[in-house]
């Protein structure tokens, strides 16, 4: 397991009963998580002080419940990249902060080839892995189908220092977009993706990883240059392991180097590590 372990200004102090403990910059919350099925916490009294605590309904979705005022939203910094947080409906603050793994390994990648790499990141959400891969100085196309995540995407590139960089942003289906970059004949070095569970395209298109994975990695196969880089896969769909994405990318990419494995951050109190998702990569 990979685990995300240089943050400062995230830190994972605690989880029990379905629950996690997180300190995000100043701010504490206190989130849902279905892998945490212990009930002993370690630190009982850090609980008590959580700035906010979201809490999940029966019949769906949940709320926010406040101890205390808090920004609307405030920024944090892994390493020289910073990220607007806010608390946002079931449960989500618009960073997952154990994708600071592939964030490092993108980077170095592409710092190592050196020059300005063309990087596709599909289902790019806030722009995490976009502003890991600007600020090692590639060229990014970022896509995906909310209008209000590609704006976000654009407001974190900005707060690091890179809204001049080499950049694109497309609210659009993602398969879609892959089919017309094909056809208009663009090649990318590196391809990234965290494709949901379930989903909705633009115009109602539905979207289940298991059935329409592999046409998608297919597809973004074609896109690769002639020496690609690096394909990344992320995933957090119940059910799939972290081989089955190793075996996606052997059947589907050229010859080279598949790894694969789980992602995780570190509780502080207990030292315990929660798994938070896989990833499956290639490299050249």
């Amino acid at each position: 397991m990979l685990i995300a372990q240089d943050w400062k200004d995230y830190r994972l102090l605690d989880m029990a009963d379905g629950e996690k403990l997180e300190q995000w910059g100043k701010i504490t919350l206190i989130r849902p998580d279905p892998q945490v099925i212990w009930k002993k916490k370690a630190n009982p009294d850090l609980w008590k002080n959580a700035d906010a605590h979201y809490f999940r309904s029966r019949s769906g979705g949940g709320h926010w419940e406040y101890n205390r005022t808090i920004p609307e939203s405030w920024d944090i910094r892994y390493k020289d990249l910073r990220f607007n947080i806010k608390p946002m409906g079931f449960k989500h603050t618009g960073l997952f902060p154990e994708q600071a793994v592939n964030w490092d390994f993108m980077m170095d990648k592409i710092q190592k080839a050196g020059g300005k790499p063309r990087v596709l990141n599909l289902f790019a959400y806030t722009g995490g892995a976009t502003v890991a891969c600007l600020a090692a100085g590639a060229s990014v196309c970022h896509v995906d189908a909310s209008k209000g995540m590609v704006a976000r995407a654009k407001e974190n590139a900005a707060l690091s220092g890179l809204a001049g960089a080499s950049q694109r942003y497309i609210v659009d289906d993602c398969v879609k977009f892959c089919e017309r970059e094909l056809r208009r004949g663009n090649r990318y070095d590196a391809i990234i993706m965290d494709p949901p569970s379930y989903g909705r395209g633009t115009n109602g298109e539905v979207w289940t990883f298991e059935d329409k994975i592999f046409d998608l990695v297919t597809l973004c196969a074609k896109l690769l240059s002639e020496k690609p880089l690096f394909f990344l896969i992320n995933g957090y769909t119940t059910g799939i392991s972290a081989t089955v994405l190793e075996n996606l990318l052997k059947v589907t990419l050229p010859k080279g180097t598949v790894t694969s494995g789980e992602i995780g951050l570190r509780a502080e109190s207990s030292r315990l590590i929660l798994p938070c998702g896989i990833y499956g990569r290639w490299e050249r």
